[in-house]
């Protein structure tokens, strides 16, 4: 892909400085002010800093009777040149049609013409309001700007306008993307760049390990839930993430996304920003994030019947249903009402991901909680306040089905849910049983199955295999990530390959993929760094076929 140059026209006040900046904040582009470039040839001639817009006009009009309208393209060829590949380059702005004509001969096709209009009762009204904006010296009103004969004929560069927009019916962002669009800076809609991973039981299936895993290999890390979700991480020491993603410190380079549907805890969240040593600039926020609030995590005392975690999240999420009018339960606050994390919810959460769309980044979406806990698809009322499916969490993201490469769902060998009355789960076995069975000590699986956020002891079943089914057809899965596979047999904590397994646990491996019909790609032996075993054929940044080959060779 070549440098991409738009050549913005249009009248005083139309919109084509705004338009300049919108493109430099979203794609980078690089501007070249043409009264910046008539001021530096005015200094170089020795007339001084012409700082007046009546001045420049007419030094303008004589640059372009001496140069024969080539002034801007002279000026700008040397420095385009300079520019990397793929650079978009913003010319503010062309004012007679000899001059649009010199700059298709220097640059060919790679130049698209932007002409901006609107009525003159909205330019003289945007005239004067923004005052000074300009840093010029400016004519009193509007109509004097006018008198200028080449800004009185601005709107014969129309009829040759490769994009004509009137900014008095269109606002900026409407303005950006039809200029976008024209020049081929919007990416495409169907490219699938984001891989999701899901739980397929009832949370606790070690989502957390899987994602610090894969973290490395993507450029955008996005979560969605709540704090009444702690994934754990190989760290040392063990660290658990209830907001930010879990691959936030096993890969420092990536961004991290919180989207829209998130509900957060303010205290919490802060807390694990200062302990991962996240800044500003490294975490996106979505303003429209919802807050819990104390009064919410107060109101939910009375589902410990279900055995929730009582952090609040069920209660703020459906406070946000009802407080769309008056609402005796008090004000709903959003993470952008919140002043602690303003740094953070500058942009919203669909910017950042259209950026990466854009650059062709690699996006890792972690689900939150399992799919068997549901509101729609788990046992009610032994659910969470969510659809925990991937249509859920993408929705909750702001990220299309078609974005979607893979869906990793996490599985465990045993499943489990929080101890009490926490709904229905299948053949239920012992720990101790189940330590019996793989040959690990009673008291290492007592330590190990208690909930992350809310310390109570689990309860542990047989893998149930007609809900795997449903969890894999639910979320379109294209791969299983098998966990706890030293549940199965205590030996396979020092496998390192995949035939070094016990043959139980391949036997297990194989019904697993019959039954979902995917691949087994990983499987975790152990909750320690080199505690997975990888069997992907793909990865978050694809290899190109020729370095496959090379590697082969090697």
């Amino acid at each position: 892909m070549g440098k991409t140059i738009i050549a913005v026209s249009g009248a005083v006040a139309a919109g084509k400085t705004s338009l300049a900046r919108q493109l430099e904040a979203r794609y980078g582009a690089q501007i070249f002010r043409t009264v910046r470039m008539l001021q530096a040839r005015a200094e170089a001639e020795g007339l001084g800093l012409l700082n007046d817009r009546k001045a420049l006009q007419h030094y303008g009009e004589e640059l372009d009777r001496r140069t024969a309208y080539t002034w801007v393209a002279q000026d700008l060829a040397p420095r385009v040149a300079e520019l990397p590949d793929r650079s978009v380059i913003v010319i503010d702005a062309i004012r007679v049609r000899d001059q649009l004509t010199s700059l298709q001969r220097t640059f060919g096709r790679r130049i698209t013409h932007v002409h901006l209009t609107a009525d003159l009762a909205h330019l003289a009204a945007r005239y004067r309001d923004r005052g000074r904006a300009s840093g010029l010296s400016e004519p009193a009103s509007y109509d004097l700007v006018r008198a200028d004969p080449t800004e009185a004929a601005i709107e014969d560069l129309a009829d040759c306008a490769d994009v004509l927009i009137d900014t008095a019916a269109n606002d900026p962002a409407d303005v950006l993307v039809r200029c976008a669009a024209r020049v081929g800076l919007l990416p495409q809609l169907n490219r699938p760049l984001v891989d999701v991973v899901i739980g397929a039981q009832y949370g606790s299936e070690g989502k957390g390990n899987v994602c610090y895993y894969l973290a490395p290999e993507y450029d955008v890390l996005v979560r969605v839930g709540g704090a009444n979700a702690g994934h754990q991480v190989p760290t040392d020491p063990v660290f658990t993430h209830r907001l930010l993603p879990s691959g936030t410190m096993s890969n420092e380079a990536a961004h991290l996304v919180l989207g829209p549907g998130a509900v957060l805890d303010v205290d919490v969240l802060l807390h694990e920003v200062s302990a991962c040593h996240v800044e500003a600039d490294r975490l996106t926020i979505d303003p429209r994030a919802m807050v819990v609030e104390q009064s919410d995590k107060d109101a939910e005392e009375s589902l410990r019947a279900i055995a929730s975690t009582r952090q609040g999240v069920g209660h703020a999420t459906a406070r946000r249903i009802l407080g769309r009018g008056e609402y005796p339960g008090g004000s709903v606050r959003l993470a952008g009402d919140v002043p602690e994390l303003r740094p953070f919810t500058s942009r919203p959460a669909s910017v950042v991901l259209e950026d990466a769309y854009s650059r062709g980044q690699r996006i890792l979406l972690e689900g939150t909680q399992g799919t068997g806990l549901s509101l729609f698809h788990g046992d009610y009322p032994h659910v969470t306040s969510r659809d925990t499916t991937a249509s859920g969490c993408l929705a909750e993201a702001g990220i299309s089905p078609g974005r979607v490469r893979r869906v990793v769902l996490v599985a465990r060998t045993f499943p489990i849910r929080v101890g009490g009355t926490s709904g229905p789960m299948g053949h239920e076995l012992t720990l101790d049983a189940v330590a019996d069975g793989a040959g690990l000590p009673p008291e290492d699986l007592a330590q190990r199955e208690v909930g992350s956020v809310s310390g109570t002891p689990r309860r542990i079943a047989a893998m149930g295999w007609a809900r795997l089914r449903q969890a894999a057809e639910l979320n379109g899965a294209t791969d299983i990530a098998l966990t706890f596979a030293d549940y199965i047999d205590s030996a396979n904590r020092s496998a390192r390959r995949f035939d070094q397994l016990t043959s139980r646990t391949i036997g297990l491996i194989d019904e697993v993929e019959q039954v979902t019909g995917c691949r087994v790609s990983l499987v975790s032996t152990d909750f320690a760094a080199r505690g997975l075993l990888d069997r992907r054929a793909w990865r978050g940044h694809l290899v190109e076929p020729m370095a496959l080959d090379e590697a082969d060779g090697a």
